[in-house]
């Protein structure tokens, strides 16, 4: 006698075929384990019966899962769930910083749609320019300017992601053996690039603003042989948040122009209109444009999907910045291309932009509430919050909260020197559905105890000790 299937059957919802919506149905429950390895599933003609639908239709989502290794059929005794490779790493993931998901499926299914009516072969008929096509360099350009960015589209530069961008940045500005000057405390990646290419790395000390002058100005005035670039992020710091005032940003213009020092400025994080700011910050791109290479991505703003960055270049460094480009990538994925246009044209890059910046701030608030003053109140929106701390502190927060399935940045990742004595926790708030980070934050609230930081105080208090205008 054959076993009944313990599965309630049902279709997913969504305007999709019915076979779709069967296939979605069972691959959830069997992702989240509502169905167990080796549950039977209904048998074709009972399940069509069932929720009234065609005995082809049940086959056709049973192969689709099949294809998907979800589930096996044995001749003669029909068809299983079969073994699922059980959740790998945290449960919850706050190391990741990327913004909230806005993007639904029947937006995403509209903007294709779209596409398909209008698109030019061309995009995948022919190589672009290494810069990239001169519409998109323009679209760009304008897009930069709503972040207060004003860029000529001639020296901008179109790249995979930000990531890229920084690595022609360094490459032109830095050459191997050079030293990249940046914050004591900087972001991951930028670490990683400059140390993978043949690059040293020199911290400058941080304060509130984030770095430092007088620091820099040491720094600067001590190198030797090796050339220096300086790679710095002047608003909402990765990872502090901090963010440099504009006299701040004039004084670190002033002392690389004294220096004669390239600047890699990283503005990825900048997602408030300058309209939206009663003092509205330039960047140092601005300041100094003849000494300036400016990165910028889609991927921060709009979605992580769209790998799309901007790189806007000296004039006297175009040339060189082309060459290096052409090396490393002969184009941007063509479909990235087309949806980048179609959201800026019809309009949906600006609504995704604005609900990314208003589920920031909801994020950043929240975390403000359960983690109080432990936690650096930014002045702008974005997808990550501060924990400053000492290092040995910070570490053993890091270890009591990956034993609770939730994952931070690791301290040492973003520290500039190995053995400096404070560090921080890095929280990034995008990724996780709310629910999920709710709880990650209330368990690491728990947890600052444990690991030698004050106890957070109650929600009001948090939300208080932000400074006036923030």
């Amino acid at each position: 006698m054959r076993l009944q299937s313990p599965w309630q059957p049902r279709l997913a919802d969504g305007p999709a075929a019915p076979s779709e919506r069967l296939a979605t149905a069972l691959a959830d429950d069997i992702l989240s384990a509502r169905l167990p390895t080796g549950a039977r599933l209904p048998a074709h003609r009972d399940l069509a019966w069932r929720i009234g639908i065609g005995v082809g239709t049940v086959t056709k989502a049973y192969g689709m899962l099949e294809r998907r290794g979800l589930v096996r059929s044995v001749r003669g005794r029909g068809t299983f769930v079969a073994a699922v490779p059980g959740r790998q790493g945290p449960v919850i993931d706050l190391s990741v910083n990327m913004p909230p998901a806005m993007i639904s499926e029947r937006a995403l299914a509209r903007t294709l749609a779209r596409i398909s009516r209008s698109i030019d072969p061309d995009l995948f008929n022919i190589y672009p320019p290494v810069a990239g096509h001169d519409e998109h360099r323009r679209m760009m350009a304008r897009w930069l300017s709503g972040l207060g960015m004003d860029a000529a589209p001639d020296r901008l530069l179109l790249t995979n992601g930000a990531q890229q961008a920084l690595a022609v940045a360094m490459a032109v500005a830095s050459p191997p053996g050079g030293t990249i000057v940046t914050e004591a405390c900087a972001y991951p990646g930028a670490l990683a690039l400059a140390r993978q290419t043949g690059r040293a790395v020199a911290g400058v000390e941080m304060d509130a603003q984030g770095m430092r002058p007088d620091a820099l100005d040491r720094v600067l005035a001590g190198r030797r042989e090796a050339p220096m670039a300086l790679y710095v992020t002047p608003t909402m710091h990765n990872p502090t948040t901090a963010t440099m005032d504009a006299r701040r940003r004039r004084d670190i213009v002033a002392l690389c122009r004294r220096h004669d020092v390239a600047i890699i400025e990283d503005d990825v994080y900048a997602c408030t209109e300058p309209d939206a700011d009663p003092q509205p910050l330039p960047p140092l791109a601005m300041l100094a444009p003849e000494r300036t290479f400016y990165v910028n991505s889609l991927s921060k703003t709009l979605s992580p999907g769209l790998r799309i960055g901007a790189l806007v270049v000296p004039p006297a460094h175009l040339d060189a910045a082309e060459s290096v480009l052409l090396t490393t990538s002969l184009m941007i994925a063509p479909l990235s291309y087309a949806v980048m246009a179609q959201w800026m044209l019809d309009g949906t890059a600006l609504a995704v932009r604005a609900a990314i910046r208003t589920e920031a701030t909801q994020r950043r608030d929240l975390a403000a509430s359960l983690l109080g003053p432990a936690m650096t109140y930014p002045r702008y929106d974005g997808f990550h919050v501060w924990l400053p701390m000492a290092r040995p502190d910070a570490e053993r927060l890091a270890e009591l909260a990956a034993a609770e399935g939730i994952a931070v940045t690791a301290p040492g990742l973003v520290s500039v020197a190995p053995d400096a004595p404070m560090t921080g926790i890095r929280l990034c708030l995008g990724r996780a559905r709310l629910p999920d980070l709710i709880r990650a934050l209330e368990t690491i609230g728990r947890h600052m105890g444990r690991a030698g930081v004050p106890d957070p105080k109650p929600a009001h208090a948090a939300i208080a000790s932000a400074p006036a205008g923030e």
